[in-house]
């Protein structure tokens, strides 16, 4: 009944005809919503929908959701772009984007996935060379490509020594094999952990976030963290004999990197370096919740990915706007928007309190379960658990109190904000705490 309502809820978003690209490319993307989630409700997950090649279960398709659902909202976020030169161009990027995402998650040739996980790194570094604000945005790619091709030659390797050993691509058969071999575990991690990123090998991310447009920042947020911890979830039915000697490593590595990137939120006065150093923690949970081994920790683990990429979209939306009205991420100058744009206010809170996992939001459910699996894991994670808890609450606090609260800068002045804004925060918004209604289109219960 849920899947009904949401959506008759956004069917009004196609009935409004309009000339305008960014609306064209927005409503196709919303009807292969409609599509996905009409499917969604005749599959029950059977194995007679996993073929050899593609693959819907339980895993792949919440991801597949959120991707069609984030480009969808990437094209709504993007109309600025359209006023430019090679709009036909950046369409196209999104698009391919959609496409190769859908692929990668779909995939169950663990070669092609490969291909689809870095052929993703095309279309990215484009949008932030092409579209993105500031001169930078070349040192912020140069990063990107370097990070992520450092650590994927060697899952090339890995994944070729796979193909020799057990004659086979297929993960669906990799899944039923024993292999026990360690070091070719820890070169096929890394590549995930560094699109992820792991705390010690994030340092690209902060510079991509800042220096990209807003539909960059959304897909890197949104999908593209996620699809490494997808990948690391396949690699997890591959090597299910040898996580036990890495859980320890990755879940203190994690925690700790947690309290870190929580503390380094705190002192920050960059509106999008804040929220992407917060995505840094909240992935280091879900690091930690895939490496406790349990099935609990591993849908607990689904369910983050799904709740932070529609949270943290939204955040950078919200950051977007900002910045297209004073031409500056500092939150110094946007101080005192509670007296000049209320409903705007309203929109920070809202989201901000997602961030911070209050009810009745699906990252509530997401870290509660996420704290059930550390605990039973080992009672010590209940020390760092609590910290990063703790300190996501601080710094949630003191984003919206700083961007909201005090004296209005000299520089501030009165601006509009516009229905689609407000449609594009709520599109964000609802599906966050909707889902936690029935949070067995993510679970796997």
């Amino acid at each position: 009944m849920l899947k009904l309502f949401v959506i008759m809820l956004f069917l009004m978003i196609l009935l409004k005809k309009s000339t305008e690209k960014w609306s064209f490319y927005s409503n196709w993307n919303m009807i292969l919503f409609i599509l996905l989630m009409i499917f969604h409700s005749n599959m029950l997950f059977y194995p007679k929908y996993i073929i050899y090649s593609l693959s819907f279960d339980c895993l792949s398709f919440p991801l597949i959701m959120l991707t069609s659902w984030t480009c969808f909202l990437m094209f709504l976020s993007s109309y600025k772009m359209y006023e430019m030169k090679e709009n036909n161009l950046f369409s196209l990027m999104i698009i391919m984007l959609l496409s190769i995402l859908i692929y990668a998650f779909s995939s169950m040739n663990i070669m092609k996935f490969y291909i689809s996980f870095e052929a993703s790194l095309i279309p990215t570094v484009l949008l932030i060379l092409g579209w993105g604000y500031q001169p930078e945005r070349l040192q912020a790619s140069i990063y990107l490509l370097f990070y992520t091709l450092f650590a994927s030659l060697p899952l090339l390797i890995g994944l070729l020594s796979l193909n020799n050993n057990l004659m086979t691509n297929s993960i669906f058969l990799l899944s039923f094999s024993y292999f026990n071999m360690k070091f070719l575990m820890i070169i096929c991690l890394m590549a995930f952990m560094v699109k992820l990123p792991m705390y010690m090998i994030h340092l690209w991310l902060p510079k991509a976030h800042v220096e990209a447009p807003i539909s960059g920042s959304m897909i890197l947020a949104g999908i593209l963290l996620k699809l490494g911890g997808y990948g690391v979830a396949r690699l997890y039915s591959i090597f299910k004999f040898n996580n036990y000697y890495f859980s320890e490593l990755f879940i203190s590595i994690s925690l700790i990197g947690g309290v870190m990137t929580s503390i380094t939120c705190i002192r920050q006065i960059d509106l999008k370096l804040l929220i992407a150093y917060s995505s840094v923690g909240h992935m280091g949970l879900m690091i930690s919740a895939l490496f406790t081994n349990t099935q609990w920790g591993f849908n607990s683990a689904i369910s983050m990915m799904v709740a932070h990429g529609l949270c943290s979209s939204g955040l950078f939306c919200l950051a977007n706007f900002n910045y297209e009205r004073y031409f500056s991420r500092s939150m110094i100058i946007m101080k005192g928007k509670l007296n000049l744009l209320p409903m705007m206010s309203l929109m920070w809170f809202l989201l901000i309190i997602c961030n911070m996992a209050a009810p009745p939001s699906m990252n509530l459910l997401s870290e509660i379960s996420i704290i059930i699996s550390l605990i039973s894991w080992s009672k010590m994670t209940m020390i760092l658990i609590s910290l990063v808890s703790f300190l996501s609450a601080i710094y949630s606090l003191y984003m919206y109190s700083f961007i909201n609260h005090g004296k209005i800068a000299e520089l501030s002045k009165f601006f509009n904000v516009y229905e689609r804004e407000y449609m594009i925060m709520f599109l964000h918004w609802i599906p966050l705490n909707l889902l936690i209604l029935k949070p067995e289109m993510i679970f796997n219960l």
